[in-house]
């Protein structure tokens, strides 16, 4: 066998032990964000019944019926742009709810300190999973 084959037996093989690993692992990263970042205050199931509810002068969105008082659609735009934030937070009313684009770009500058990143790429890559998790949860 020659070593180009021998390369790409061994590319194949790596290929194969890595998809299958990843089929058996899939991660939710939607799922994981929204759990660790919001359900404190919308809840585990996003009906707005957190721990921290009592806590909070206006009470948490119930994130399942935003497409039903949308006319049926999902207000995506809308929906990834109260996470982010840092676009117009007053669209949110009060600031009670955290401005995550902030904090996710800290979080980012703090985890990679010694290798470039895109800090708006990272931003953009969790705003989008937590936003497409919450289209995912809404009422049928």
């Amino acid at each position: 066998m020659t070593r180009d084959m021998w390369k790409l037996a061994l590319l194949a093989a790596v290929g194969v032990t890595t998809g299958a690993a990843l089929a058996a692992d899939k991660v939710d990263a939607g799922k994981s964000e929204y759990n660790v970042s919001c359900a404190v205050c919308h809840g585990l199931t996003g009906k707005g019944d957190g721990p921290y509810k009592g806590a909070l002068v206006k009470a948490p969105s119930d994130l399942t019926l935003l497409a039903k008082k949308n006319g049926g659609v999902y207000p995506f735009d809308r929906v990834l742009g109260s996470i982010d934030g840092r676009v117009d937070p007053a669209a949110h009313g009060s600031r009670e709810m955290p401005v995550w684009g902030q904090r996710y770009a800290m979080r980012a500058a703090e985890y990679y300190t010694d290798v470039p990143y895109d800090p708006e790429a990272y931003i953009r890559a969790r705003v989008l999973a937590l936003t497409e998790y919450i289209y995912r949860m809404q009422a049928k």
